[in-house]
């Protein structure tokens, strides 16, 4: 065996493939390195600018994650394309990965983006009593692909972001005051301006009825059984439901005192003997 000749040969190998793949190496290196470095930069900017706009932080560690995995993407084309790689059908792969997954997971993406659009425009915030995506509660998570609410019963209730912005929102705590809105009636044989006037008395003797705006008691229906009135008092949101009780047993005890009916439904059946 010649081991000179195959020293020779390894040499001019050696320096063929110093002079010819060397800088395309050292090319993608140089790439690589400054395309990381870059892509770190880019992240840290992003993570800055959504910490300004107060955005949750889960938020801004997903979506700095993603513009890193995305520009790395990118710089791993490129260093491959510099050592002569054909990247052409690796990019069509990776494209037509991304759609693959994109369709799979259609409904978690969906629920993502409805998750930014929750925290960008806050149409609510933890703590609000809101009815949305089929259920009402108490908002006590808003996350990334879900929001959790906790219903007065005390259950707890999952919701995909991509339901509560699928329809109508109703934030009930949203404004600091909230109107109660109320039927009362009293019989037909009743004095019905005795009624309003109690009625009203009762609404301004509430410490938890407001004055500003001014409650109402006004005559809604003359009904089937009973003359009825919208008893509309306003309150702070806190106290709603409270008010609405206190009202209703108020009602009951100071209609019975003044002698004055509070209706069911009933009929009167009238006989006639025929001979």
């Amino acid at each position: 065996m010649d081991w000179e000749h195959i020293l020779d040969k390894a040499k001019e190998f050696g320096m063929f493939a110093l002079t010819e793949f060397g800088p395309k190496l050292l090319g993608a290196v140089i790439i690589y390195v400054i395309g990381k470095w870059v892509a770190k930069i880019i992240r840290s900017i992003v993570r800055k600018l959504m910490g300004r706009a107060k955005v949750d932080a889960a938020l801004i560690g997903f979506a700095s994650s993603i513009v890193y995995a995305i520009i790395m993407l990118f710089v791993m084309i490129a260093a491959l394309g510099k050592l002569g790689v054909n990247t052409n059908s690796f990019a069509a792969m990776v494209a037509a990965g991304g759609l693959a997954v994109g369709f799979a997971l259609q409904g978690t993406l969906s629920n993502f983006a409805a998750g930014v659009m929750i925290i960008l425009f806050k149409p609510f915030k933890l703590g609000d009593f809101v009815e949305a995506g089929g259920a009402t509660g108490v908002v006590e998570q808003i996350l990334i692909f879900s929001t959790i609410m906790k219903t007065g019963d005390n259950k707890r209730i999952i919701v995909p972001n991509s339901n509560m912005t699928g329809g109508n929102i109703v934030n009930y705590s949203a404004n600091a005051t909230r109107r109660v809105d109320m039927v009362m009636g009293c019989g037909y044989d009743d004095d019905i301006l005795k009624a309003k006037d109690l009625l009203m008395q009762i609404l301004k003797d509430h410490p938890k009825v407001l004055d500003e705006p001014v409650p109402v008691v006004a005559m809604a229906a003359l009904a089937d059984s009973s003359v009825n009135f919208n008893v509309r008092p306003w309150v702070k949101g806190a106290d709603y439901w409270g008010v609405y009780s206190d009202v209703h047993e108020q009602v009951k005890i100071k209609f019975d005192e003044a002698g004055l009916n509070i209706p069911y439904p009933q009929q009167d059946v009238h006989m006639h003997q025929v001979s």
